[in-house]
């Protein structure tokens, strides 16, 4: 079976002066993670629609999916954990608990702020997840990669192997999962995200090419690209 796993834990700290958090931002006329919901609600392929969100905005993120979207039996609304994979695993322990998890279990999991997400790369990430276990959504570097240490140069990385990660990630959800419980408390401290937590023990994840429209909506600029973009949905 295959998960469309949206992770809406965040609080959007970046974003600035807002009482809420992020995902539930307004633009054109709804939140940003129903604008999210509607690129995977359409796809035939997906058991479930697991959104995961913070404690204290449950009632909250249940009650916009009611109003904007219709809250269909193939969305279930579960907390999230206190990191990004930690709220993985908790969508992982609802597919184990409510259905059969296996080797072939697969999650696409996606950030909720990424509202432009294609159908063309989520069906590319169900494919190359199904068959090669795990892949990240990316575009390559367009500029110069600067790695420094305080105020100066330490390398500077060939730009042609360079990429810029995006989501979807997706993965076979047992291996994922049994590798994250492999890992030590100080491998755990050091993952930036769930792809890590597979490449540092030396697996393979593959690549899909992403767009350069799947903008992650972080800071107060972004919203204002999200709505020229929606603009553009409108007029096609």
């Amino acid at each position: 079976m295959i998960f469309a796993v949206i992770l809406a834990g965040g609080t959007g700290s970046r974003m600035g002066s807002t009482d809420m958090p992020k995902q539930f931002l307004e633009i054109k006329g709804k939140p940003i993670l129903n604008h999210t919901l509607e690129k995977f609600l359409p796809n035939p392929a997906f058991e479930k629609i697991i959104v995961l969100s913070p404690r204290a905005w449950l009632g909250h993120t249940k009650e916009i999916i009611r109003k904007y979207t219709g809250m269909s039996d193939r969305i279930a609304v579960i907390e999230g954990g206190k990191t990004r994979n930690e709220t993985i695993m908790n969508a992982i322990a609802y597919i184990d608990e409510h259905y059969t998890l296996d080797d072939d279990t697969v999650i696409v999991t996606h950030d909720s702020v990424r509202p432009f997400v294609t159908h063309r790369i989520i069906e590319e990430n169900i494919k190359t997840a199904l068959s090669c276990g795990a892949c990240d959504t990316v575009i390559p570097a367009t500029d110069t990669i600067v790695e420094g240490n305080n105020d100066k140069i330490t390398a500077i990385p060939d730009r042609r192997l360079m990429y810029q990660g995006q989501t979807p990630q997706s993965f076979k959800a047992k291996l994922l999962r049994d590798t994250y419980m492999s890992l030590s408390d100080e491998e755990k401290e050091i993952l930036t995200d769930a792809a890590k937590i597979l490449v540092m023990k030396g697996m393979d994840v593959k690549l899909v090419q992403g767009e350069t429209f799947n903008i992650k909506i972080t800071y107060p600029y972004d919203l204002r690209i999200a709505r020229s973009l929606l603009e553009d949905e409108d007029a096609r």
